[in-house]
């Protein structure tokens, strides 16, 4: 939870020589660029580059029609700084330990790969951080070019389980999306990522048939819960149910541990009803609670991206207490079929 104690005065965009970069908030307090009060710090440096997006995904603070704040991405607010102090401040976190990951998400734009070039390039020459770029890239040219500038893995995000649903919510192919994350996973084995958000209107099974397949070619699944942001299209739609993002959670971590397959469980109506093993297997599968915790990049744990800090918790944030696991396998189990 972030309780802002006295903030600093960050420069605005327009008025700082040079380039500019968008912090999270809960990033800029770990990076010590504003003081604030953390109950979950973040374990990645979370950047933004770009202005408003050029698309126009119908769940984004950033997309093109938007009329949300500028400065927000989901829950979080990103204020800017400029880019040789956030990647100073970046490399001394990390030194320190603090952060252990950098994170570039980058709006859609015509000069949108060659600025995250150039801040990718900047944070390699600052500190041995691993860094991760989220873009929208529409080519294997693109993708290497951040991997040669110093990225560790580039991530594509899908967000959609399914071509209809993607349509629904997002401008553009599902199948080209799908083909360059095939080509590029092929092309370097463990250096792509996606996202899946639950609760675009999929079911559990498309969801996790999708996540599935995504897996098996080496992807690495950011796992997210629909949020409704005032000022996005779905501004009025629901986010998903906590025990439908649960029987998913648990699955896609299932899946990603090699213990079962989705061809294994069962579905009624494309509910999530049974993941062919005993209820003791599933209690000692899942007895750690690292199923219950963020899904994405080694080290992305996105404190209250999708939730309130008073809960629910769709992702926690951090390691689980043996009783926060327990519970969570209890109420999980009573959700499944007999």
């Amino acid at each position: 939870m972030l309780r802002p104690v006295l903030e600093s005065d960050s420069p605005a965009a327009t008025g700082c020589a040079g380039a500019v970069w968008r912090v999270s908030s809960g990033s800029a307090a770990v990076l010590g660029l504003r003081q604030a009060a953390l109950d979950a710090a973040p374990t990645t440096a979370y950047l933004m580059l770009g202005e408003r997006c050029a698309a126009d995904c119908a769940f984004c603070a950033q997309a093109r029609s938007s009329a949300a704040d500028s400065d927000r991405l989901s829950r979080v607010n990103w204020p800017p700084y400029p880019a040789d102090q956030a990647a100073q401040a970046i490399a001394r976190a990390h030194a320190r330990g603090q952060v252990r990951r950098a994170c570039f998400q980058v709006t859609q734009g015509p000069t949108a790969v060659g600025a995250a070039e150039r801040a990718v390039t900047e944070l390699a020459q600052a500190t041995p951080v691993p860094v991760c770029v989220s873009i929208a890239a529409h080519s294997l040219e693109e993708i290497e070019a951040l991997l040669a500038a110093g990225a560790e893995r580039v991530t594509i995000a899908l967000d959609a389980a399914t071509p209809q649903s993607y349509a629904r919510t997002k401008a553009g192919s599902w199948e080209r999306v799908w083909a360059l994350l095939r080509a590029a996973a092929g092309r370097h084995p463990g250096r792509i990522g996606t996202h899946l958000i639950v609760g675009l209107g999929e079911t559990e099974e498309e969801l996790l048939c999708t996540a599935q397949a995504l897996l098996r070619l080496g992807i690495t699944i950011g796992l997210f819960a629909f949020t409704p942001v005032p000022g996005t299209r779905l501004a009025r739609a629901r986010p998903p149910a906590l025990e439908s993002y649960r029987r998913i959670q648990a699955g896609l971590w299932l899946l990603k541990e090699g213990l079962t397959t989705v061809d294994e469980w069962r579905f009624v109506g494309g509910r999530l009803a049974d993941y062919g093993a005993s209820e003791q297997a599933l209690a000692t599968w899942l007895a750690g609670g690292d199923a219950f915790r963020t899904a994405g990049c080694p080290d992305c744990n996105r404190p209250y991206y999708n939730e309130r800090p008073s809960g629910p918790l769709y992702n926690y944030p951090r390691p689980l207490a043996s009783a926060e696991a327990q519970a969570e396998i209890a109420a999980l189990l009573a959700t499944l079929a007999p």
